[in-house]
């Protein structure tokens, strides 16, 4: 009898070690939540989400957080039936006609997730999630014939526009994951998310709605506001926001923090501001408690798309390309991911607080 229990206890635990090496084991990456982790790896947070937080409950933080460097299990994915929506008759035959998921328009003509973000990184649909009726305008700073403040990294150079743009659809797809509408207002379809250092300079970037960019500064940015007013005017009612990312080059000697700008008289951008701005400050101190923080709001109605955006929005210079230091807040993939992830929570720490 006691050899019987055994080896029913040894089957038990066998089963049990086969089930968890039949999950595929993942590790977390800095600035990672479960919400990126799992889009990083193809799988659809509202889907997934659940089984993951139940499959990992002990690695987890109390607030369902990931841990960096530590390995989660991934839920399995789920075989799904495609459902026909008609068909046709050919040769007496009638044939199905089976739905597929349209792609989530970011621009007057629809472009694929897969141009916009890269085969690595493609969103099949908008998520169903906390920031569903919010509207985003993404600007990233500079592109087209103007690749921005230029940092120079050993014998390479670093351009402010391909790292804003970086961020700038590393957030455009966290977003959409959480239900958002997004307007990506640069685009470069032949880019995508990419998770090299050094991001080589080009100059195809268009402006939406796959115009031209201007290389007159007040020409391009007189271009971008015009139509971000325009889709103001039609979502009017829903909650909107203009989100501009930007890199800084102050002195080579100069490193400094993530700064946010509103309008002075904007109470809305204000508040926005001061969400983002309250989980930078939570995310220094945990990741570095020994430095601190001198990132702040304040106010610039200076600022062209601050003063002229019908939308609240709120500028931000990300880091100084030109210092050492910040350079690896660019350089470092993991880092963009980790600003994208950031900004991402205090919008949906606004949206859950907007009147």
């Amino acid at each position: 009898m006691r050899t019987v229990s055994l080896l029913l206890l040894f089957c038990l635990l066998s089963a049990q070690a086969f089930a968890q090496a039949a999950y595929r084991r993942v590790k977390a990456r800095n600035g990672d939540g479960v919400e990126t982790l799992l889009l990083r790896h193809g799988l659809s947070p509202g889907r997934y989400g659940a089984a993951f937080k139940q499959l990992n409950k002990k690695n987890l933080t109390r607030r369902h957080g990931l841990i960096t460097g530590r390995t989660y299990l991934l839920p399995r994915p789920v075989a799904t039936r495609k459902a026909t929506v008609g068909g046709s008759r050919k040769n007496g035959v009638k044939t199905a006609r089976v739905a597929t998921a349209a792609p989530v328009v970011i621009s007057k003509t629809p472009i694929s997730n897969a141009a916009l973000f890269g085969p690595r990184y493609n969103l099949a649909r908008a998520g169903r999630g906390p920031l569903r009726g919010a509207v985003f305008y993404l600007s990233s700073g500079h592109g087209g014939p103007d690749p921005g403040a230029i940092g120079q990294y050993g014998s390479f150079q670093l351009a402010e526009d391909e790292y804003a743009y970086d961020v700038t659809v590393r957030l455009a797809r966290v977003l959409l994951s959480y239900g958002a509408l997004v307007y990506v207002m640069v685009q470069d379809p032949n880019d995508g998310i990419r998770d090299e250092n050094v991001l080589p300079m080009d100059y195809d970037e268009v402006q939406y709605p796959q115009l031209r960019i201007p290389l007159s500064q007040v020409q391009r940015l007189r271009q971008r506001i015009a139509q971000v007013n325009k889709l103001y005017a039609r979502h009017k009612g829903a909650y909107q926001r203009l989100l501009a990312l930007h890199v800084d080059s102050r002195s080579v000697g100069q490193n400094i923090d993530v700064f946010f700008y509103h309008h002075p008289n904007s109470a809305t951008g204000l508040r926005l501001a001061k969400n983002i701005h309250r989980v930078f400050t939570s995310r220094y101190k945990r990741a570095q408690p020994n430095r601190p923080y001198s990132g702040n709001v304040s106010e610039r109605g200076t600022l062209y798309e601050v003063r002229n955006s019908h939308a609240p929005a709120v500028f931000m210079e990300l880091g100084n390309i030109r210092n050492q230091k910040d350079q690896r807040r660019f350089v470092v993939a993991d880092n963009r991911q980790a600003l994208a992830n950031w900004i991402a929570e205090g919008i949906i720490a606004d949206y859950r607080g907007k009147q």
